[in-house]
């Protein structure tokens, strides 16, 4: 305090200019977000600058078409299982316009974006990869600010696959109270290590055991009641998987819903999508 009062004293147009400078530095933590444009499918999107996330990043957006002035309604978020707009995997946003999601169901569908592989999770060093963070903190506030979204943990509704699948749980047993349902189709669920990418992006296996579903079933699961609030679907890749995680779930009697099949291509474009949108919004 005594350096500064002394400094000021000096120089106070360069101890003001300082200031000013960490003025700055606390605002730019606020992510920037653009107003919308049209996209693709019937989406608009916004342009998003976070400090969770390295360099620009998308926030997709479709609301119904016949909404009613003061209505209010859940948000679908569709969550992505590669970086920025890759579609290795297939379109979300064409599928969710195909089967016509968020006037059938009457909801709000997002599709956001990141700049690394996602997997859901902070990275325990690197703030440009907290991508659990961005979604808590930048997604869903933004969304839920701008867009005439229902209030509530049951609302907010994930769906995902593989990556996602696994994210959509992950985010759903950890934030329980901001969560109501998730559901993952053919995923790696029972991953014992970071696979397919996700050691980069969990950084150690230590971070990784916070994220780890069997970990956080065996934790948290009996914390979600008696009410099905996940959904466990398959199989392509991962059938294996999808078996020993609905044994896990019955062994722990955690109330869930569980669909063995039918085969189906790992790819978003395959069938699986209406079901699952289905029960998330309806519970059936």
């Amino acid at each position: 305090m005594f350096t500064l009062a002394k400094s000021f004293l000096q120089n106070p147009l360069g101890v003001l200019a300082a200031l000013l400078v960490v003025g700055r530095t606390v605002t730019a933590a606020e992510p920037v977000i653009s107003t919308s444009h049209a996209a693709t499918n019937g989406f608009v999107v916004h342009e998003v600058q976070s400090e969770y996330q390295a360099g620009t990043t998308k926030l997709y957006v479709r609301v119904p078409v016949k909404l009613t002035a003061g209505q209010r309604v859940p948000v679908l978020y569709l969550l992505p299982v590669e970086a920025q707009d890759e579609s290795r995997w297939g379109s979300p946003l064409a599928e969710a316009a195909k089967l016509e999601l968020a006037d059938r169901l009457n909801v709000i569908c997002v599709y956001p974006t990141f700049s690394h592989l996602p997997w859901y999770c902070d990275h325990p060093t690197d703030p440009g990869m907290r991508q659990e963070t961005y979604f808590l903190k930048v997604v869903v506030p933004f969304i839920e600010r701008t867009y005439p979204v229902r209030a509530g943990r049951d609302s907010r509704l994930l769906l995902g696959f593989s990556k996602s699948g696994w994210g959509a749980w992950s985010l759903l047993l950890r934030n329980p109270e901001t969560f109501g349902r998730a559901a993952a189709w053919d995923s790696p669920l029972m991953m014992e290590r970071g696979l397919y990418g996700m050691a980069g992006i969990a950084g150690t296996q230590e971070n990784f055991e916070r994220y780890r579903i069997p970990n956080l079933l065996r934790e948290r699961g009996a914390a979600l009641g008696s009410e099905p609030r996940l959904l466990l679907m398959g199989y392509d890749n991962f059938r294996a998987p999808t078996q020993q995680a609905h044994s896990l779930m019955e062994e722990l009697k955690i109330p869930h819903a569980y669909r063995d099949g039918p085969q189906r291509k790992h790819h978003w474009n395959t069938g699986w999508v209406d079901e699952a949108a289905r029960w998330l919004v309806t519970g059936q």
